[in-house]
């Protein structure tokens, strides 16, 4: 046995061929440990006519033999190839791992962004990266808007008062904008989402990466994001999920921001991380995709009923209870559909909960206030063009609680979800709505069994 086994990872800087180098210079590639990274290996080096056996953890000569092969069809396709190195020690319980910084090495390969979606949040995360210097196109529906975006540099409807990087254009041809695009960010509301990426998806080359950065259930399928991507785009390409307490206006005004960035291939998390972060925006990562999806579907029905709250004039204290409680069944709705308790209580549970129920941005906190100050659904919806995705959020919700768990009254267990969508639907009053809250049965407050 070797006492020192080198890891290598390799790097593309070819257009189509850049996954084979995906973890980048600071990531290794094998590791004996590392199923999720050698799927990866395997199904990069299949794209190039390579077939990769399943390997055993004991014989290290497989792997040295793979990067080998790797490095010898990247030489004959005259695609450069970067590599480094990192040393482990075996036969000993500590183990070494040398790993560069993130800032300190960027992506060997040369790396575009196409962004689905000139909304808000759509130019948000095209400022993250234009301030980098990545080149960023957005796709956006309208010509004149495009026009005003190349020319201007700001959006003419979007906060209109915040001016884009120029390394960011803007056209109405899907094809363009995806032809050569490393990665994909979808950025159109949930409720959106399935006509639009039905309408672009044969522009979308096959395996390129797509990160989702839209929240919520589609009404009509029940369906989170990595469902309808999935119906759109097939399972051939990976997918990432955003999420966190991140308001698109304090994004672009460089005010520090927390996300993280969640993926069945931590692979692509991570190059997304290092490819968005910096100084001002800061990227974790995880694997629990449906923990973050759940997070950031409920989060936005809490803050419908965190903004009745305040509408109706209860206090502090009433709103602290609430959004407590409503993180409380945010975790009991999580654990049945298999979601982590961390992930629930990190960035894209509770921290965006309590961002969208408090900050003075949020689209779902402002809709539920001026529905406990009395005004109607029609009123609202008639007097904003901004989209409060809670709304039809709340509704498929409690559609798909009665589906998905078992149990005998599940409003007892759900309370201020069941409560929302009553009261969007007309059945109840915002007043009616709190009473009804403040009348349970008494029970006991348990963070430990979640079924309870």
């Amino acid at each position: 046995s070797l006492p020192h086994r080198p890891h290598i990872t390799a790097s593309s800087d070819h257009q189509h061929q850049y996954c084979c180098c995906r973890g980048t210079t600071h990531d290794t590639l094998l590791r004996s440990t590392n199923q999720l990274q050698f799927t990866s290996l395997k199904r990069s080096a299949k794209s190039m006519g390579i077939i990769i056996r399943n390997r055993s953890s004991s014989h290290w000569l497989v792997s040295t033999c793979t990067i080998l092969s790797l490095w010898i069809a990247c030489s004959i396709r005259s695609v450069p190839v970067a590599f480094s190195l990192s040393a482990s020690t075996s036969g000993s319980r500590s183990t070494r791992r040398f790993r560069a910084s993130s800032h300190a090495n960027p992506p060997p390969y040369p790396v575009r962004v196409a962004v689905m979606g000139g909304g808000n949040f759509g130019l948000a995360l095209a400022t993250v990266l234009g301030r980098k210097g990545v080149p960023t196109t957005l796709l956006v529906r309208k010509q004149e808007i495009a026009d005003h975006l190349n020319s201007h540099h700001s959006h003419p409807k979007y906060m209109s008062d915040i001016s884009l990087p120029k390394s960011i254009t803007a056209t109405t041809d899907p094809h363009s904008a995806f032809n050569d695009a490393t990665y994909v960010i979808h950025a159109v509301p949930c409720q959106f989402s399935r006509e639009f990426l039905q309408g672009v998806a044969e522009h979308i080359p096959p395996n390129t990466p797509v990160l989702s950065a839209s929240k919520g259930i589609e009404t009509s399928s029940l369906g989170f994001m990595a469902d309808i991507l999935r119906d759109c785009l097939g399972t051939d390409r990976s997918y990432a999920f955003l999420s966190g307490p991140s308001f698109a206006r304090e994004i672009c005004e460089g005010v520090a921001t927390a996300v993280v960035i969640a993926s069945e291939d931590l692979l692509l998390a991570d190059d997304l991380a290092v490819l968005m972060s910096s100084d001002t925006f800061r990227c974790f990562t995880s694997t629990d995709v449906i923990g973050v999806e759940v997070g950031g579907a409920v989060k936005n029905v809490i803050a419908l009923a965190a903004g009745m709250c305040e509408g109706l004039g209860l206090g502090t204290n009433a709103m602290s209870g609430l959004v407590t409680r409503g993180c409380a069944e945010m975790r009991r709705l999580g654990d049945t559909l298999g979601a982590k308790p961390n992930t629930l209580a990190g960035l894209s549970g509770v921290g965006d909960t309590f961002g969208t129920c408090f900050g003075p941005l949020s689209r779902n906190r402002k809709f539920g206030y001026r529905l406990g100050k009395g005004e109607t659904m029609e009123e609202i919806l008639a007097s904003t063009s901004e989209v409060a995705e809670g709304v039809d959020t709340s509704i498929a919700l409690v559609k798909m609680i009665k589906e998905k768990c078992r149990g005998y009254r599940l409003d007892l267990k759900y309370p201020i979800l069941f409560g929302v969508a009553e009261i969007l639907q007309g059945n109840l009053s915002p007043s009616e709505g709190l009473e009804g809250l403040m009348n349970m049965p008494m029970r006991m407050e348990s963070y430990d069994g979640f079924s309870s």
